[in-house]
């Protein structure tokens, strides 16, 4: 025991003494080690802050009250859970609600009075929520209106005070911080409140502790919400109430009779035993389990795994070059009797040493970032951390896990440096040593097979720990293939000029400092693919499945019960302030039977007369599962059908003109507006014919027929209609079936009902453009219009695949950085030699920097290629989930839509940015910043 201590007692004074020796290369691994630790420990840091105590988040929802009493529903019993939001109601069963639909909380009957029911001789304070618009500097946004009395006692913690003073009468109100920035309008400005044509002025500006970003105004009790113009009042109310003793289980349990929903400081303080809450009690009743956590743990675990193979390959390296750099002390210790335990102590206690001295820059670091980050992270997050919240055990285990890195990345050089000859050790001589085949035949077998695992979980099983774990064994089998591969690449060294051969040659025979860092490159680029591939596929999928209800950039302005004209203050303002270009005039139809004397059509396009027109599906394309007997099929037969184009949706557009029935009436200048103006639908529509947009709609013949019933109870049409000669579009109808010209409509019988004015633009409207157009209309009186712009499919995801491509360049520019140092540190004497025989001194420079750059590109190259096995993996499996629950409701006979595909999107700009951007980079940077001359010396030897 005493010499094993005395052992690492040497071990570490000699590795404290070389540290300071070699402050370069000792920085360097410090800093490697100490960046995730800083990450890890200043995440410990957030987190752990960013948790609320019970207390300061009761503080936050119900201030210094006792509780908080809202009308769920009035006068229906409800269940709910003491601590959390399941909750259930009565009038969701069958017998009294049959439509199963959740009412909306903060309603109330008029005979309801919710200070009925709460607590006797309690204090109470009511708040009352709604919303309204004002008017800004850009236009007019939508805002929510707080009403309560700030200075309350009761609502302390629920506001902060942050400049001016809290409104004191009617007519003042004070605006959350994220209001002004959005609005324009600062403290001491009149906001105007364009639905009621009155200002008020704003004192003060506040924030929600637990919504950072909420766009609210603040004002007294009455003072605000009454004067709105809402049917239903509109206004979502709260009391919170203090009362002697707080307020107990039962008084809860007793408040939900009366359909009161509570949220109670005892309760949560002290929760009820599950015995005694009637929620739990049903037998309908669902326990969310934590089945998820065993998955977010395996993602934990591989992460924290790469981020460790990560850091020992990048100083894995430098404590190699320690190794050789001491190899005549240890020789030296050797000759003197040091076995290869005492070798090894000393290269070990370097790792131990300077993982500590990164444990305690990588926490200080750590937390000095959170401290100084704290208003981003909490913008971020858009709530205030709580108090102040360090773990000092947890932050103990991130130190021992920097040492346990350190100590780990040091472990092969150690290896290696103990079995090394005294002889050598002291001559200086390096030897020659031939690599091994077991590592490239491990390398293999562990690529093919993680490969094959991360395939079968993600086709057959459809697991994403197995996926992940076949990602990280292949990546391991690719790292350990790295010395093979890298010696594979020297053998193009014939070919390179004279730099670029001796960059290449010497990264070749000195695999083991090269082999590392392209490993380190290959790991970060792989992740960054990874990530890059899920997210642009995920991209691919979203904009697959988006369903617009019109064209992008369409402006869609549409009446009902009212005439053309209302329309025209509409178009004005759009003319005035979007970039429209094509306008088209839409009507609906409706039949001209004398029992349809009224057109009037309610804001959804519902006939209110009951008279409507059907767009007829011809026998031959009538789904058989539509049928009577379509149960009557077995699951192969419902799923074949389910593909065959008579069973399926195929007016796949959304629904952005289903205001206008199943038949819309207008001219060919809505086929520009839609984006399918084709000679030959111009020349149906003119002679006669209709423009059908569902397949199914249309007969062999190229004929659609119209069904024209007097109201729904009826079964047989009161006329037929017959329009020869139409074509079926290739677009989307937008919610209607089929398009005919007002002529048409007038040969046919039909009446029409204007309905709307559709614009096509040059582009999207920008919010600008949006706000503009808000304000222009803002100050008019438009009674039954509405308006709407598509804006189209949002999802943009550049910026985050831009953020994982800096990142992966960060790594390897550092990993390829590193070395390149490394080499141009082992190779000192080389580079002498070169200089001595007459070497121009740019040979250094263009040495370093193809060194650093075919490290980069190495890495990269492979990266990508083993970047891709896990994202396919994982969308296989994601793929292969959706499918079964397909099959799974095929089965079950319910209409699942269309068959999940497949969508796998290669992230091309970010292949671009490391394939090609990455190298460019540590070629450049590598040669500006390597010294031209090299100072000559002696060489030994």
């Amino acid at each position: 025991m005493n010499r094993t201590l005395n052992r690492w007692r040497l071990g570490l004074r000699i590795a404290r003494r070389d540290a300071l020796r070699a402050k370069g290369r000792s920085a360097l691994v410090v800093a490697m080690i100490a960046l995730p630790i800083l990450g890890v420990a200043g995440a410990d840091l957030a987190v752990r802050t960013n948790q609320l105590s019970t207390e300061e988040s009761l503080a936050r929802q119900i201030g210094t009250a006792d509780a908080e009493y809202q009308v769920y529903e009035a006068g229906a019993p409800i269940m709910q859970h003491p601590t959390n939001d399941d909750l259930w109601s009565s009038s969701w069963e069958e017998d009294e609600n049959p439509r199963g639909e959740e009412p909306e909380a903060g309603t109330e009957p008029a005979d309801f009075r919710a200070e009925d029911h709460l607590p006797d001789g309690a204090t109470v304070l009511r708040e009352r929520a709604g919303y309204a618009d004002v008017t800004t500097e850009h236009g007019v946004m939508w805002a929510d209106i707080q009403e309560t009395d700030p200075a309350d006692p009761l609502s302390r913690g629920k506001y902060t005070l942050l400049s001016g003073e809290w409104p004191t009468g009617p007519g003042e109100v004070a605006a959350t911080e994220q209001f002004l920035t959005d609005s324009g309008l600062s403290v001491g400005d009149d906001a105007e409140l364009s639905e009621i044509d009155r200002s008020v002025r704003i004192t003060g500006s506040y924030e929600l502790p637990n919504d950072l970003k909420s766009t609210e105004l603040l004002a007294l009790n009455d003072t605000l919400l009454p004067l709105l113009p809402r049917e239903d009042g509109g206004h979502d109310a709260r009391y919170l109430v203090a009362v002697d003793g707080g307020v107990s289980w039962d008084t809860v349990v007793e408040a939900n009779t009366h359909g009161l929903k509570v949220l109670s400081r005892q309760v949560h303080l002290n929760p009820p035993a599950e015995s005694e809450i009637p929620l739990v009690q049903r037998a309908d009743y669902h326990r969310w389990d934590s089945g998820s956590d065993a998955e977010v743990y395996a993602v934990l675990g591989v992460a924290v795994a790469l981020v460790v193979l990560e850091i020992c390959l990048l100083a894995g390296p430098a404590f190699a070059v320690g190794a050789r750099r001491s190899r005549r002390q240890l020789g030296l210790v050797g000759s003197n009797g040091g076995d290869q335990a005492q070798l090894r102590a000393i290269m070990l206690s370097s790792g131990v040493v300077l993982g500590a001295a990164a444990a305690v820059v990588g926490i200080v670091l750590g937390i000095l970032a959170v401290f100084l980050a704290r208003p981003f992270l909490e913008y971020t997050n858009g709530a205030r951390f709580g108090a102040w919240d360090f773990r000092w055990a947890e932050l103990l285990g991130v130190a021992a896990f920097a040492v346990f890195i350190g100590t780990l990345a040091a472990l092969i050089p150690a290896i290696n440096a103990s079995r090394s000859s005294v002889l050598e050790s002291l001559t200086g001589t390096k030897g020659v040593r031939r690599g091994g085949r077991a590592l490239p035949i491990a390398g293999t077998i562990a690529l093919v097979g993680g490969v094959a695992l991360a395939l079968y979980g993600g086709l057959v099983m459809s697991a994403a720990e197995v996926v992940g774990a076949g990602a990280v064994i292949a990546e391991l089998g690719l790292v350990a293939l790295t010395p093979m591969l890298v010696g594979g690449f020297g053998r193009l060294a014939r070919f390179l000029p004279l730099s670029g051969r001796l960059a290449m040659r010497d990264a070749a025979r000195n695999r083991g400092r090269t082999a590392p860092a392209v490993a380190a490159v290959l790991a970060a680029t792989a992740g960054a693919v990874a990530i890059a591939t899920i997210v642009a596929s995920g991209e691919a999928e979203q904009r697959s499945g988006y369903v617009p209800d019109l064209p992008d950039g369409t402006v869609a302005l549409t009446v009902w019960n009212a005439g053309e004209s209302q329309l025209d203050p509409l178009r004005a303002a759009a003319d005035k302030t979007l970039p429209v270009t094509d306008r088209a005039d839409l009507a609906s139809a409706v039949p001209a039977l004398p029992s349809c004397a009224s057109a009037a059509r309610d804001e959804w396009g519902n006939n209110l007369s009951e008279c409507y027109i059907e767009v007829v599906t011809p026998p031959e394309k009538l789904c058989p599962l539509w049928e009577d007997d379509g149960d009557d099929y077995t699951e192969e037969e419902m799923r074949e059908l389910r593909q065959d184009e008579r069973c399926r949706w195929n007016n796949d557009g959304g629904w952005g003109l289903s205001n206008l029935g199943s038949l819309a009436v207008g001219d060919a200048a809505i086929l520009k507006v839609l984006g399918i103006d084709r000679p030959e639908y111009r020349e149906a529509l003119e002679n006669g014919g209709a423009l059908a947009f569902d397949t199914n709609r249309i007969d062999d013949d190229g004929q659609v027929t119209l069904h024209l019933y007097e109201n729904y109870d009826t079964e047989k049409p009161t006329e037929t209609v017959v329009l020869p000669g139409s074509v079926l579009a290739e677009g989307s109808g937008y919610g209607i079936d089929a398009l005919i010209t007002p002529e048409t409509a007038e040969k046919a019988g039909l009446a029409t009902t204007f309905t709307g004015t559709y614009y096509a633009t040059s582009h999207v409207p920008t919010s600008a453009e949006e706000q503009a157009f808000r304000g222009e209309i803002d100050d008019l009186t438009l009674a039954s219009t509405e308006w709407t712009i598509e804006n189209g499919f949002k999802a943009d995801n550049s910026m985050v695949l831009l953020i994982i491509a800096l990142a992966a360049t960060v790594i390897a520019l550092g990993a390829a950085g590193i070395a390149t140092g490394l080499a141009q540190a082992d190779s000192e004497a080389d580079l002498a030699t070169l200089a001595a025989v007459g070497a121009a001194p740019r040979i250094r420079r263009t040495l370093s920097g193809l060194q650093c750059g075919m490290i980069a590109a190495m890495g990269v190259v492979l990266g990508c290629v083993s970047g891709l096995i896990p994202a396919v993996g994982l969308l296989l499996a994601d793929y292969k989930d959706r499918l079964d629950w397909w099959n799974q409701d095929i089965a079950a006979g319910w209409d699942p839509g269309e068959r999940p595909e497949l969508h796998l999107a290669l992230p091309w700009e970010t292949f671009g940015q490391l394939i090609v951007v990455v190298p460019l980079i540590a070629l450049v940077f590598a040669a500006l910043l390597t010294r031209s001359r090299v100072t000559l010396a002696r060489r030994a030897g």
